[in-house]
């Protein structure tokens, strides 16, 4: 049986991956190794890159990597997955008061499972998801309101309140899900000058271009696929790749998260109590980091972004919490310098982060428009791991 081609959506157009008819396999601890994160927070410099040191081995390998010791409290993420679990069980009339399709201007809200079909040449995806993006008045560092921003920042801004107006009966649905929103932006915030320092740049490289920046959290709710959808092997969220510059995933421990190997071979994200090099301590509410889109460009392609996708196996329903971060919208990135040689120039010209967003976003919307007559509409967020 030979290999099949896989179709993908970014924000340059259509790309094509080569996957092998082998069933997916085990990841190795290489593959998808653990890094403990406690030395972010040491106020010594080489325990710092020794962390960064993980991170571009890493990087450079598979794009994906486990962090513990993050500093995220698991209360915080306790709380978190409820709220979205109560807003998932509600009535679909309930839930599609904030759809993501009628109310939003910007993806935020609601969309229901079976409306979205990321991957072209795969199922549609059977995930339902609530999502909210970046707002200067929850900002944990600096809270603000958008009219105090100046109008360059603020119309890259694209949180919107009727998530909130429309979830007000829930209660403390809007405290629980922001505060782990919050945790997350923290520690992105902590996360990036590792980044910096793993690619040999000054450490506060990025710290005045995350000021307000792409931010966006995602609650994910995968049911239990049917026998017919396990005969026709529909996927949850269908093959693709992150779009910012990395992101910060908690998911439960029921699995189904594959991602894709250079030579075409689906790897499961093993749990880590399932992997034998794990101490069980060790593996208390772990996150899971991959690298997206905009920071490949930004390396000049030295870290890689990774095609991944999700499925259901299980009988039983799974969660994830994504957060996916980036840059300010109005900032104008081209390939870091350090990323730069004779050998290997600059492969991309600058761009803003936010230009880079509405690239993609502008292939989806035409995939939108082009099916906007069938029952499938397809999302323009594809970056929902």
């Amino acid at each position: 049986m030979s290999a099949t081609k896989l179709q993908l959506r970014t924000a340059l157009g259509f790309v094509y991956r080569d996957v092998l008819p082998n069933p997916p396999r085990d990841c190795t601890p290489d593959e998808i190794p653990v890094i403990d994160l406690s030395p972010l927070f040491s106020e010594e410099l080489s325990e710092r890159q020794d962390v960064a040191a993980q991170i571009r081995k890493a990087s450079v390998n598979t794009g994906f990597f486990y962090v513990r010791n993050h500093g995220i409290p698991a209360e915080t993420i306790a709380k978190c997955k409820e709220q979205g679990l109560r807003f998932m069980r509600q009535p679909a009339e309930q839930k599609d008061l904030i759809s993501s399709r009628n109310c939003s201007k910007h993806f935020n809200g609601y969309t229901g499972s079976a409306k979205t079909n990321i991957s072209p040449t795969e199922s549609i995806d059977i995930r339902e998801s609530f999502s909210f993006r970046y707002s200067p008045e929850l900002d944990p560092d600096h809270p603000m309101d958008v009219s105090e921003l100046p109008e360059e920042v603020s119309q890259g801004i694209q949180g919107e309140d009727f998530v909130w107006e429309g979830t007000a009966h829930l209660p403390n649905f809007k405290e629980d899900c922001v505060a782990y929103w919050a945790s997350c932006l923290r520690l992105a915030r902590k996360l990036v000058r590792s980044f910096a320092l793993s690619l040999d740049l000054e450490e506060h490289y990025w710290d005045d271009k995350v000021t307000h920046p792409g931010a966006d959290s995602v609650f994910n709710y995968y049911r239990p696929r049917t026998e017919q959808e396990t005969k026709d092997n529909s996927v949850g969220l269908g093959s693709h790749t992150d779009l910012q510059m990395f992101t910060l995933l908690w998911q439960d421990n029921i699995g189904g998260l594959q991602i894709l190997s250079k030579e075409g071979q689906w790897i499961k994200v093993m749990l880590l109590e399932n992997r034998t090099n794990i101490q069980p301590r060790q593996s208390k509410e772990p996150l899971v980091v991959n690298i997206g889109d905009y920071m490949m460009r930004l390396c000049n392609d030295i870290y890689i972004s990774t095609v991944h996708r999700v499925t259901n196996e299980s009988l039983l329903e799974r969660v994830s919490m994504p957060f996916f971060f980036g840059l300010n919208f109005n900032c104008v990135e081209g390939v870091v310098p350090s990323c730069i040689t004779d050998s290997n120039p600059a492969k991309y010209e600058p761009i803003s982060a936010g230009e880079w967003v509405q690239k993609r976003f502008k292939q989806e919307r035409k995939a939108f428009d082009e099916k906007a007559a069938s029952s499938i509409a397809p999302s323009a967020v594809v970056v929902q791991t």
